[in-house]
Formats: C-alpha cells, sequence, structure tokens
C-alpha cells in the first residue's frame, strides 16, 4: 500500500487560545505530529499567526521543523481573517503544484475552513481536521475525512480541578467501563450495509473506513479501546462478529457468526407480542408495535440485529417463519399475525 504523503496547515490562534482556555494547557503540536506520523509520512509543515503574540511557542514549533507563517496585524485589519484567507490560499496552491501530497490536515475548529475542506475533497484529496471539542464547529468534523480532537490524542495532559482517584485493575478481558451497545448498533449495521453492496470479503480496515465515512470523529479511543484491532477482538469474544486473518495479518476478514447475530430471540419476543396482541382481539398494526415489544424489552432495537429499520426486521421475521404480514387498506398499514 503506497505510504500518504500529508500537509499540515495549523490555524495557531484558533488553537492556541484554545487549548489555554478550554483545556488550561499550553498548545503543543508533538501529539499531533505523532498522531500523523502513524498516518502517513509529513512532508509540509507550516503555522499561520502573528507571531509578536506568540514569541515563548516560536522554538517548540521551530524544534517540530515547522514553517511560520508571519501574519503581522495591520492597524484597521483583522489579522484572523488574513490568516485564513492566506492559509486557504497556500493549501490551494500546494493540491494544484504538488500532486503527490495526497493527504491535508487542517488544523482548526473554524468553519470558515469548511469551503476549503470541501473543495480539497473534490480533488481528490483526503483532508483530516484537528481541533478542540468546544472551540470546534459543527459544521466542520462533518466535511472532512477524518477528525482529530486534540484533547483525546495521547500526550495531551488536560488539567482536571477535581483530584483523579484511583481505579481498580481490571482484567484485560473484563467489559470496558464504556457502555458499547451503541458502538455494537453501529458496527453492526455498518457490516451489514458493507456485505449488502459488496461483492467480495469486508476487512476491518474497510469497516474503520465505513464507520469514518459515517462519523469523521469516530474514535475507538472514545469507547476505551487502544486500537480498532483490539476493539473488533472484544467482539469477536462476544460472538457479535467472526474475524479470520485469511490472507492479511492484521487485517482480517470480518463477517457474522454462521448461527445469526442472536436475531432469533427478538424474533421469538416479536411473535409472542403479536400473539398475545391477537388474544386479546385486537388487529396487529406494524405501527405501533415496536412500542409494544419495548413494554417487553426496553433495550429492544433492529439496528443492533443489522436492519436499517423495523419494517425490514418483521419482513426478515416472516421469511423465517416467526409472523405473517401483509398490506391492509381498511387499516392504511401493514398487519402483523402469527404464522400459520
Amino acid at each position: 500500500m503506497e505510504e500518504e504523503r500529508i500537509a499540515v496547515f495549523i490555524d495557531y490562534e484558533n488553537l492556541a487560545i484554545g487549548a489555554r482556555e478550554d483545556l488550561g494547557v499550553q498548545f503543543d503540536f508533538k501529539p499531533i505530529a505523532d498522531a500523523l506520523a502513524e498516518r502517513g509520512r509529513v512532508v509540509v509543515r507550516r503555522a499561520y499567526a502573528d507571531w509578536t503574540y506568540f514569541e515563548s511557542d516560536r522554538r517548540m514549533l521551530v524544534d517540530s521543523q515547522v514553517e511560520l507563517i508571519e501574519i503581522p496585524q495591520r492597524r484597521g485589519a483583522v489579522r484572523k481573517n488574513a490568516a485564513d484567507i492566506k492559509m486557504a490560499v497556500d493549501a490551494l496552491e500546494l493540491a494544484f503544484e504538488r500532486e503527490y501530497v495526497t493527504t491535508f490536515v487542517i488544523c482548526s475548529g473554524d468553519s470558515d475552513f469548511t469551503p476549503l475542506v470541501h473543495k480539497m475533497r473534490e480533488l481528490n484529496r483526503r483532508v483530516i481536521g484537528v481541533g478542540l471539542k468546544a472551540s470546534t464547529s459543527m459544521l466542520l468534523p462533518a466535511a472532512c475525512d477524518e477528525f482529530l480532537f486534540y484533547e483525546n490524542l495521547a500526550g495531551v495532559e488536560v488539567k482536571t480541578r477535581a483530584p483523579k482517584q484511583r481505579r481498580p485493575k481490571e482484567s484485560p478481558k473484563e467489559t470496558p467501563p464504556v457502555d458499547t451497545d451503541a458502538l455494537e448498533a453501529l458496527i453492526i449495521s455498518t457490516l451489514t450495509g458493507l456485505l449488502r453492496t459488496g461483492d467480495g470479503q469486508v476487512r476491518a480496515s474497510a469497516v474503520k473506513r465505513a464507520l469514518l465515512r459515517k462519523d469523521p470523529t469516530f474514535t475507538e479511543a472514545d469507547f476505551g479501546f487502544r486500537a480498532f484491532g483490539e476493539l473488533m477482538k472484544y467482539l469477536a469474544e462476544r460472538k457479535i462478529v467472526v474475524l479470520d486473518d485469511e490472507g492479511a495479518i492484521g487485517d482480517p476478514v470480518v463477517s457474522f457468526p454462521a448461527k445469526g447475530r442472536g436475531e432469533q430471540e427478538a424474533f421469538g419476543l416479536l411473535a409472542d407480542v403479536v400473539s398475545t396482541l391477537q388474544g386479546s382481539g385486537e388487529r396487529v398494526s406494524l405501527s405501533g408495535l415496536k412500542n409494544e415489544i419495548r413494554k417487553q424489552d426496553s433495550q429492544f432495537s433492529e439496528r443492533r440485529f443489522g436492519y436499517s429499520g423495523f419494517l425490514q426486521f418483521v419482513k426478515a421475521a416472516q421469511a423465517r417463519g416467526f409472523v405473517e404480514f401483509a398490506w391492509n387498506d381498511e387499516a392504511d398499514d401493514y398487519v402483523v399475525s402469527t404464522a400459520t
């Protein structure tokens, strides 16, 4: 696989002030540099600011081989807009002049860079954003291929007012401290979509890319895992997916267990609820049926089993002989009944 060549553009005022005011820490470029080194070879590093305001930071950036672009403040001018425009122009110029640069990193949370991100993607460049949660516009992460929050990067020590309490050591096989039900539903639905629309095997790297396309801010670290491979092994141990290292060690083929994903019990619950409602003389319409199921199982969600909607779930239950359903003009809805 060809190595990614990365160009980094830093809206320094945005990150430095955000780190100081939102996190209470001095901005350090090294955590960003380390995160990007894991993704490819960084060939361009530029930071934009009026450096008279950040004299103490200059040495740190120079030591990190960052080129400092001076945006002097002029009387009556807004230096923020001047830095944004210069940074955008330089990034576009580099995209046209250096075709070998495959990935552009925009270090800022400012929504003004959203049009630049869109243009870069039109030019078939991958775009990674870096910003702080408190000062990042909601528009920017959604526009990027991947978005890294600075405070989540390894090496960033965020100050906390309350002292940290020691936690007992956990066994590697114990459940992570974060509830992973939503994560499991997301990965199941994503894998289902890839298997449905693809024409071959689905590898773990393809699942990760699809997750980032759905949510550029996705990171397994938010759920207590150090790496995506560790997350997939956790799901495999719970019999949610099956991993096969055939042909590519470290990037296994991902599939569902041959016995299904546990939906048989859910189909049975659906049939029981329909039978109970029929027994009370009710006509069981599709609308409202999901709420009746949740009265029996408050955690029920068809997405946990890879179905994009409740109608699809009921169709699958019919195909497996649990229920029957058909359109009813009088009810102006699908009517569900127990299988005969």
